[in-house]
């Protein structure tokens, strides 16, 4: 097929005359107009996306969908901050109100640690990189559920103690340890700092000693089980540790005799042994002590001293009525 002729104007002649443009300036000419083409487009974006700062149809639509998703991660944070907020209330008044009352310790340090198991992919985690707003929105919710976990298990604990809340009262050591009749007794030694009877200088007497004669019948001041006895011939002698439960323990030493054992089950004014002199005593008293979560504080702030001769009385006698059959028939433990 032959190429078609081409016919330029002349302009002096004003007739069409065959042209006679070689084929390889036509070429050239082409190449120029396409070239010139490219520069004009070029400078044309180079114009409208960068003197101008215009988005591209693809950027404007990244952009669009990065700023919906940052606007719905700022409500998401927003939110995490008021269920830290109420979060971080309900903490302290299980820790300082609700523990406290039922005489628990503080949550296991394995509960409150960040290196529980989470349920964040790691592998997950690191493809968003360690700057990414995500991923610290996603560690953010990771520790919020690890604490609400631990806060739930300690209400846990806290709601199945209130089921026993009956109880409480009648484990508090809430009564004198010995007849409350002022003529049987004296303190000869109050809680607190005293020069030592036998190797002299300053130190904590950490509980009260209640000075009477030999024999004196001893009772525990509140419902518990009997954690340990112990037959010392120095310290606290003839001692008898009970466990009252809510963070209550009572301690009675220098004790004559003993008249329960490790486990048993003990009721408030239930008579346990008497008083003596054993172990490191000058004379003949009871050493009585009140830990309460592990610290050991002032008995004077549990029991009454007023309390009415009759009304203690009767509290004994019906602690005798109750008490086991071997107790009654005058079961003893001596050591010397």
């Amino acid at each position: 097929m032959t190429e078609p002729k081409k016919y330029d104007l002349n302009p002096e002649t004003l007739l069409y005359e065959l042209s006679s443009e070689p084929r390889s300036r036509r070429v050239v000419r082409y190449i120029l107009i396409f070239l010139v083409s490219l520069v004009l487009a070029a400078l044309y974006f180079w114009i409208l996306f960068g003197l101008l700062g215009l988005d591209t149809p693809k950027t404007a639509y990244l952009k669009s969908r990065n700023e919906h998703w940052s606007a719905r991660m700022a409500v998401l944070n927003r939110n995490m901050d008021r269920s830290e907020e109420t979060l971080r209330d309900l903490e302290i008044r299980n820790s300082e109100v609700y523990r406290s009352i039922f005489g628990l310790n503080r949550l296991p340090s394995e509960i409150l640690s960040d290196d529980m198991d989470s349920a964040l992919d790691p592998d997950a985690l690191e493809e968003l990189g360690r700057g990414s707003v995500l991923r610290s929105s996603y560690l953010r919710l990771d520790r919020l559920m690890k604490r609400t976990y631990a806060q739930s298990k300690s209400f846990d604990e806290v709601a199945a103690l209130s089921k026993q809340v009956g109880d409480m009262a009648s484990c508090i050591p809430a009564i004198p340890p010995i007849d409350p009749d002022p003529r049987h007794f004296n303190i000869s030694s109050p809680f607190g700092v005293r020069v030592d009877p036998v190797y002299g200088g300053e130190r904590m007497h950490t509980g009260v000693d209640f000075s009477t004669h030999k024999g004196t019948p001893i009772y525990a001041t509140g419902d518990g089980v009997v954690e340990s006895v112990q037959f010392l011939f120095y310290g606290y002698g003839n001692v008898v540790t009970i466990d009252h439960g809510f963070g209550y323990e009572t301690m009675y030493a220098h004790m004559n005799e003993v008249f329960v054992v490790e486990g048993m089950k003990i009721k408030r004014g239930q008579c346990i042994g008497t008083v003596g002199r054993s172990g490191k005593a000058t004379g003949d008293h009871l050493h009585y002590e009140v830990l309460y979560r592990g610290n050991k504080v002032n008995p004077a702030n549990f029991y009454d001293l007023s309390m009415s001769k009759q009304e203690y009385a009767t509290m004994v006698q019906k602690r005798e009525e109750e008490s086991p059959a071997v107790l009654r028939s005058g079961f003893r433990v001596r050591t010397r």
